[in-house]
């Protein structure tokens, strides 16, 4: 028996016909994939300001290795001067390490600076803010999307060591009050804006020392400041007790997250964190960012940060 070319066409016609009548969805049956949480290395992870700096490059080339998406740039660990001006010898070292990034398949994600909005001299805020503005501007070249930024303290416990023996806590500046310090910090973080909407740089205002240790005073400054360039950095390991509520209040509010992790117990305190427990916190708020490790451990980074990073992708699958 033959087949013209008439009847084969008619009968895979028909075919195809039957095929999505019995297997094509309807329109709005169709789920969309959940969203998907990305994992990547913070440089600090490598380098805790005690050994020889570990360059920007290294990590880069260590995170390609572990297929981790992106790299957290801490800005005093890179090969320019942090408080100087970002001058024309500065910008093709940005450049280099983008393309760096680039042919690796690592974006690079957030820049964690350092700076200090708590202080009663107008003229050091505004060298606060000034570097501040520079920062943006190193994100910016660098195609980096946003800054972790501190709110700063009071500075009334000097070395950082004896800060961390009072549990972060320090005694308010004589003759000021916490007022004072969160108008000085929103004041600043005022001024930075015009300069995250020009370049499209967010600020992550993160739980660290001083005004924002606690989830109150994170949410103060932010509620205070209606802006879609400000949101909220969790980092998980700086809420030293009762964490995970204090995590769940700030999560609403968070754009960026640093997973804190201590193989060979923490540089300066040791938490046991459940990150299982923190990924139902951060997926009930609706948080679909990147997940950068800090590992903060005493042991081989070469070790902790690969065996932190496969405990990162089990907790957050």
């Amino acid at each position: 028996m033959q087949f013209s070319r008439r009847d084969f066409l008619t009968a895979t016609t028909l075919a195809g016909a039957g095929l999505g009548l019995s297997t094509a969805p309807s329109i709005g049956s169709c789920k969309a994939p959940p969203k998907r949480i990305k994992l990547g290395v913070s440089t600090y992870s490598y380098w805790h300001f005690k050994t020889e700096r570990v360059r920007i490059e290294t990590v880069i080339d260590k995170a390609a290795e572990m297929g981790v998406e992106g790299v957290d740039i801490l800005h005093r660990q890179m090969d320019i001067g942090e408080k100087e001006p970002l001058d024309a010898a500065g910008r093709p070292y940005l450049q280099r390490l983008k393309r760096h990034a680039f042919r690796n398949g690592i974006d690079l994600i957030c820049l964690s600076i350092h700076q200090d909005f708590v202080d009663p001299d107008p003229a050091y805020l505004k060298t606060q803010v000034d570097h501040t503005l520079k920062c943006i501007e190193i994100a910016y070249e660098l195609g980096v999307p946003c800054i972790r930024l501190n709110s700063g303290r009071w500075n009334t416990i000097k070395d950082f060591n004896d800060l961390m023996a009072a549990r972060g806590i320090e005694p308010i500046l004589p003759g000021y009050t916490e007022d004072d310090g969160f108008k000085w910090c929103i004041d600043c973080i005022e001024k930075c804006l015009p300069k995250c909407a020009e370049t499209g740089v967010l600020l992550a205002l993160e739980n660290h020392w001083g005004l924002t240790r606690t989830p109150a005073g994170l949410l103060r400054v932010l509620n205070a400041i209606p802006s879609p360039w400000l949101g909220g950095l969790m980092d998980t390991g700086n809420f030293l007790e009762d964490p995970y509520e204090k995590l769940e209040a700030i999560a609403p509010k968070t754009v960026f997250v640093q997973a804190k992790t201590y193989p060979g117990g923490g540089e300066w305190y040791t938490l046991d964190l459940d990150y299982k427990r923190i990924a139902k916190i951060l997926h009930a708020a609706g948080y679909a960012g990147y997940i950068s490790l800090e590992m903060e451990g005493k042991e081989n980074p070469d070790i902790a940060v690969p065996r932190s990073i496969a405990m990162l992708r089990k907790a957050f699958a």
